[in-house]
């Protein structure tokens, strides 16, 4: 089994329009959608979710009422302003609170409890390509997506086992934090994603680097290649530069936009123009996991 991530340093450079490309595109294949705080390829593969799972990570402060003696001093020593009192009733916001357990320690009552959060769900779906899709639901301002990554990474390894598939695609977050180191873990190959701006080129510098820490082979599609010639060559002098496998130069073209609207991929839409391209890049793909 071999695990393909594909990221990009920045949003909207068309990663998740390759990603679901590759799903219509690849035989025997299981799909991890690990950008879990904006997910968005379930838009295209249209899930059916056979089975789900609570997600629990990290934990919050909370006030037993009837055991506080109104001392305030949990109000006193919380650093982060997450309790408050209005008419001697003590409370916790739980968007401010870090979970530290200071206030549980000093409480004199015994009043505080530090239960574990649920902050999310995780999904394991078939979908309308011929693929399971293992997704996530973050959820609204909670923390440790990184280790809801890891659960969805999880899952799509036991997938792949199970049903004998010879590929895990990964599509990741965008950006270098935590999500996506947590989706490079355990990777095989990473497929880049960027577009040619300066701000494409910087921050597929700040992903490499972060890629070439995990010693993980790299190959770089550019998107909308053939809007800035210029700084397409100098992405392609920096992928030179870095021992970076370019894979393929890809047009500006409406079909991305047009895919995106009615939901679907583009070998769909178009199969004349795109299911060969894409097919291409998958053999370009299988012949450095080799």
């Amino acid at each position: 089994m071999k695990e393909i991530v594909i990221i990009s340093g920045k949003g909207g450079t068309g990663k998740t329009s390759v990603a679901a490309a590759l799903a219509y595109t690849v035989p025997r294949v299981v799909m991890a959608d690990c950008d879990v705080d904006a997910a968005d390829l379930h838009l295209i593969l249209k899930p059916v979710v056979q089975s789900s799972e609570d997600f629990y990570s990290g934990v919050r402060a909370e006030i037993d009422a009837q055991s506080c003696v109104g001392c305030g001093k949990c109000e006193e020593i919380c650093r982060f302003g997450a309790i408050s009192h209005e008419s001697g009733k003590f409370s916790v916001d739980k968007l401010d609170c870090e979970g530290c357990g200071y206030c549980q320690l000093i409480c004199p009552a015994k009043a505080i409890s530090l239960p574990e959060q649920k902050v999310g769900q995780c999904f394991i779906s078939d979908t309308r390509f011929a693929c399971r899709l293992i997704h996530a639901k973050l959820g609204i301002g909670a923390d440790n997506s990184g280790k809801l990554v890891a659960k969805v990474k999880k899952e799509a390894r036991q997938e792949a086992t199970r049903t004998g598939m010879d590929y895990i695609l990964v599509d990741g977050s965008p950006g270098i934090g935590c999500p996506v180191i947590s989706s490079l873990s355990g990777a095989d190959f990473v497929l880049l994603v960027t577009e040619p701006t300066l701000s494409g080129l910087n921050d597929l510098n700040r992903v490499w680097q972060l890629t070439a820490r995990f010693q993980i082979p790299a190959g770089c599609i550019i998107n909308k290649a053939d809007l800035n010639p210029q700084v397409t060559a100098q992405i392609k002098d920096f992928l030179t530069q870095q021992g970076i496998r370019h894979l393929d130069d890809l047009p500006y073209d409406e079909d991305f936009s047009q895919a995106i609207t009615l939901g679907k991929c583009l070998p769909e839409i178009n199969p004349g123009k795109w299911k060969t391209r894409f097919a291409n890049l998958w053999q370009g793909i299988t012949k450095e996991l080799k």
